[in-house]
């Protein structure tokens, strides 16, 4: 591995959790990881986490819906002078309401945090990866990325939207070395919030019904060692009990 490399994970909360989980795998492996969030609270005990398990660690608190928030954020990647091997936009926010309740401020919100900011983290990203001619881009998806069912109608026409920026990307990018990849995550994490807000439906799930955080930071890794002559755009991960 690079030691001169860095990692950068946008959309991190608590330590249960996906942006906690690819941050740890990163950093495992070798590479120094800046990682994003709201909650200063909450990455400061992903920070521990991660050190207290021998890994390099940047915290950075930052709105990536906020364009000075993602020029700052890139600010302390430019600083220590650093490769980006792996970005991920793992932002990710889903209010359900019937369509006739949505305001439209509901509506523009979900748009920014789900779309908007991974046009603003890309831009950024792909500055970098192209002037070091390489780096995995990667956009973390919903079920609702390919199907738009109420009361998620909203947060539906945001995830397509990431969908589309992110094929758009990987055809503009990829022939400059730059491996752009879009994944669904077709159930439900086994984090904190999902606990936190529906217990209930975890507990009819069970633990073999769930995606495990670890094991999706697994699959991000093993996608970004793949050759060029090889490279996978978009995966769907689920549970083997998930139905589709």
């Amino acid at each position: 591995m690079n030691q001169s490399a860095s990692a950068i994970v946008a959309g991190v909360g608590p330590v249960r959790g996906l942006g906690a989980a690819l941050a740890s795998c990163f950093a495992e492996k070798g590479l120094h990881v800046f990682i994003a969030g709201r909650s200063a609270e909450k990455l400061d005990k992903v920070v521990q986490h991660i050190r207290a398990s021998g890994g390099s660690v940047t915290p950075v608190v930052a709105d990536i819906t906020v364009e000075d928030d993602v020029r700052r954020l890139f600010d302390h990647v430019r600083t220590r002078g650093e490769a980006i091997d792996i970005a991920v936009y793992n932002v990710d926010s889903n209010v359900p309401a019937p369509f006739m309740e949505t305001e439209t401020k509901a509506f523009a919100v979900l748009w920014r945090q789900n779309c908007l900011g991974a046009f603003l983290f890309a831009k950024q990203t792909l500055n970098i990866m192209q002037a070091h001619g390489h780096g995995t881009l990667f956009f973390t998806g919903a079920t609702a990325s390919l199907r738009a069912r109420p009361p998620f109608t909203a947060f539906a026409s945001a995830k397509a939207a990431l969908r589309a920026l992110a094929q758009g990307l990987a055809r503009e990018f990829s022939p400059h070395g730059i491996h752009v990849v879009h994944t669904i995550i077709d159930g439900v994490i086994d984090g904190e919030r999902a606990r936190n807000q529906f217990p209930e439906y975890i507990k009819t799930k069970g633990e073999t019904g769930l995606l495990q955080p670890e094991a999706i930071a697994q699959t991000y890794w093993a996608i970004h060692q793949q050759q060029p002559s090889a490279w996978t755009h978009e995966l769907d991960l689920r549970p083997f009990k998930e139905p589709f």
